[in-house]
């Protein structure tokens, strides 16, 4: 088992960085996996947990309904969300995408992310990850992280 380096959310980038994940990422709904790669990638920013992106040819085809709504990033542009099924189950934007980043972002094209509290399990390694605070952010709190995670009660206008 290959254990997490400790990490300050505080020592994360603003703008915020984009780097390949060393190792394996999990996505486990309605006892399925919608999604499993070794190719994955993140997103670090100040005082948030990182947001781990797959290819879109690591995710269950059959998981992924577009859902109506976007919402818009400074950083990475409009996104467009997913609901997530699985069996009879299905998660209402559980999920999200950018079809057209910013330049600095172009690598996450297609790449989706998904919100651990909308799914049964979200995995790090073999770390079984938690949703970050708040209702927005989609970050993966993970038990390497030290520092205060941007989301709960107070947070938001940071």
């Amino acid at each position: 088992m290959t254990e997490l380096a400790i990490e300050d959310v505080q020592d994360y980038p603003r703008p915020p960085a984009l780097e390949p994940v060393g190792v394996r990422l999990r996505v486990v709904f309605s006892g399925l996996v919608v999604a499993e790669t070794v190719k994955g990638l993140r997103v670090l920013e100040t005082h948030h947990a990182p947001t781990y992106y797959f290819p879109p040819e690591d995710i269950l085809k059959t998981a992924l309904v577009p859902a109506p709504g976007s919402s818009f990033c400074e950083w990475k542009g409009r996104a467009r969300y997913f609901d997530v099924k699985a069996d009879r189950m299905v998660s209402h934007k559980a999920a999200w995408s950018y079809s057209a980043p910013t330049a600095r972002f172009a690598a996450l094209k297609d790449y989706v992310a998904f919100y651990p509290e909308r799914m049964e399990a979200c995995f790090v390694g073999e770390e079984l990850a938690s949703e970050q605070p708040g209702t927005f952010y989609g970050g993966w709190v993970t038990s390497n992280l030290r520092g205060i995670v941007k989301g709960g009660p107070g947070t938001e206008g940071w």
